[in-house]
């Protein structure tokens, strides 16, 4: 999630396409920059041991999945989501009760296309009630009282370091005095412009807390990421993002190519959307992405040869209470344009689970093109690219097979209770069988990948249990035996 300003654009008409989705949203009035990307590998993001409550069974019925397991058969093998020109407009879904995970699913998961979610999605949310005055302000007190000595990190928007942010750590409420202090200097301070970015608040709270705090929608219920890191017990991909008019994040995709969700509590956010494959043209001369994509530099062809061939972002502004869906792939950035609030996750599930390999295998070539010279003469060169990888990326070939293993193993045994006794006991998962079904072909067809590349054959598999090509088997069987089902 990030932000950035821009000069003012003709606002074209944007109208709805035309289909099943006509009946429960209305386009949303997007501009367009003529001019605006950037770009900055999100630091490593942090995962998390205590999740909010799970919802019903993720309600994916036979014909949903049969519908998403045609789109993956349509690709053949293409990369999910990538290339394409932005849409005309973002969908914005008004009313919770008319709109289904269905729908969600086949009109925004599937095609890989933003939209935004009305207030009426998060209505209901403690976090709504208590963390906002009746004027729509942040509630400082509060915050002081039920957070002030927590230790936060904030990252100084000012400071360019690489494609994002020097970050430091204090308490809440020194964050909240420098805030204050901030907006009643016209938003102006010797300390610069500090955002709080990356809070742990799930990891670091419990389940009742949480319960207090939001309810995960479920459209966004299918989250690999944070399963797997939840029975780690360790960390999370769950955050609180907060800080005054003015704080922005740079020019990213997000990690792992992973889908997002950003829930604004209060305040409004400006978002400069680009579909996959249009940062490209946004290259400078030596091959990096922008910083900013507001900056005047972007308009210097000699440092970006390529300008000439970019087609101006889709911007969309995200009022209080509402709900934006960021897809795999799509490179952003974002700009606070109140005093801002809001919850964000990072997910990965079947659909984007192919863009997430194909990442790291970017990632690893990367790595072994900048050590190639010492191939020959460092040993166990393979290795030491894993070990680098994974210091720059947060993980590697290994941990990505045990991601895998993780979530396999629970489809497994949800498809192994058979259809009624999956839904009935559900195994807090979250899980109906058809889409356990569905999840163990998109884990199928990604680790028949893994295990035939040669950089994973290079990996030392022999105390992994079960090992790559049994757990293989035993989705494949799966996939054979819930078919028809």
């Amino acid at each position: 999630m990030r932000a950035g300003r821009k000069r003012a654009a003709p606002r074209p008409e944007v109208r709805a396409e035309r289909g099943a989705t006509e009946s429960w949203f209305r386009p949303r009035s997007c501009s367009f920059h003529a001019a605006a990307i950037w770009a900055t590998s999100l630091p490593p993001l942090s995962l998390g041991s205590v999740s909010p409550s799970l919802p019903p069974p993720l309600p994916m019925d036979r014909d949903t999945r049969a519908f998403a397991e045609q789109h993956f058969r349509d690709l053949g093998g293409q990369l999910y989501g990538g290339g394409g020109q932005a849409p005309s407009g973002v969908a914005f879904i008004k009313e919770p009760a008319t709109f289904s995970y269905a729908d969600f699913v086949k009109a925004f998961l599937l095609p890989n296309r933003p939209c935004v979610f009305s207030s009426a999605f998060t209505e209901n949310w403690g976090s709504r009630r208590r963390w906002v005055t009746p004027e729509g302000k942040p509630d400082f007190e509060y915050l002081l009282q039920k957070y002030g000595d927590v230790v936060v990190p904030v990252a100084n928007c000012g400071v360019q370091e690489y494609n994002s942010n020097p970050k430091e750590h204090m308490p809440l409420r020194e964050y909240i005095s420098y805030w204050l202090e901030y907006v009643q200097g016209g938003c102006s301070s010797p300390r610069g412009c500090l955002y709080l970015k990356d809070w742990h608040l799930c990891r670091d709270s419990s389940a009742e807390d949480l319960g207090d705090v939001f309810t995960l929608p479920v459209y966004f219920s299918s989250d690999w990421l944070n399963e797997f890191w939840d029975a780690l017990d360790v960390d999370d991909y769950r955050f609180v993002y907060a800080g005054p008019p003015g704080t922005w994040s740079p020019f990213h995709a997000d990690i792992f190519r992973s889908f997002s969700w950003s829930a604004n509590i209060c305040g409004r956010k400006k978002w400069l959307f680009f579909p996959p494959g249009q940062e490209e043209a946004l290259r400078d001369c030596h091959g990096s992405l922008p910083y900013d994509v507001t900056s005047p530099k972007l308009l210097d062809t000699r440092l970006h040869p390529m300008l000439q061939h970019s087609s101006p972002p889709l911007e969309v502004t995200q009022e209080a209470g509402e709900v934006v869906f960021v897809p795999s792939g799509w490179h952003h950035q974002v700009h606070n344009l109140d005093d801002t609030i809001s919850i964000n996750h990072n997910w990965v599930n079947g659909c984007n689970l192919a863009n997430m390999w194909h990442f790291l295998q970017q990632e690893l070539r990367a790595v072994q093109q900048e050590v190639h010279e010492w191939r020959d003469s460092m040993p166990d060169w393979h290795h030491h690219c894993q070990v680098i990888m994974r210091s720059c990326s947060g993980i590697n070939f290994e941990e990505f097979y045990h991601f895998l293993k993780v979530i396999a193993e629970r489809r497994l045994l949800v498809l192994g209770q058979g259809s009624e006794a999956a839904q009935e006991e559900n195994i807090g998962l979250g899980l109906g069988f058809q889409q356990a079904a569905f999840d163990v072909g998109r884990l199928a067809e990604v680790l028949a990948s893994v295990v035939t590349h040669p950089d994973f054959q290079r990996v030392d598999t022999s105390t992994f249990s079960p090992g790559p090509e049994e757990l293989l088997r035993q989705l494949q069987d799966a996939v054979a035996a819930t078919t028809t089902l």
